[in-house]
């Protein structure tokens, strides 16, 4: 399911327009992002936790010339499913 077939099912479901739809679930995701900005952690009941986890800095190959390269140390975003997600999809 991409972004456009999301705001679809969201109109479809909800008693709302497909206007009122799409900018729910950019709200919806614009708060995740900000939330994970500000905080490092966003967690919904039922859903699953959006975190910031920190990726250290390591010494890497160009798989082109074989040559060692750096990658610098980064912040990257991570999603640990919850329990009522993993039933449904188990089922």
């Amino acid at each position: 399911m991409n972004k456009k077939e999301l705001i679809e099912t969201v109109y479809a479901t909800a008693e709302m327009t497909k206007k009122e739809a799409e900018t729910a679930v950019n709200a919806t995701l614009d708060a995740i992002i900000e939330g994970l900005k500000k905080e490092g952690k966003v967690i919904i009941p039922g859903f699953g936790s959006f975190e910031v986890r920190t990726k250290t800095a390591r010494e890497g190959r160009n798989p082109r010339t074989g040559e060692k390269i750096k990658i610098d140390a980064k912040r990257v975003p991570a999603f640990k499913p919850g329990k009522a997600m993993k039933d449904a999809v188990e089922k």
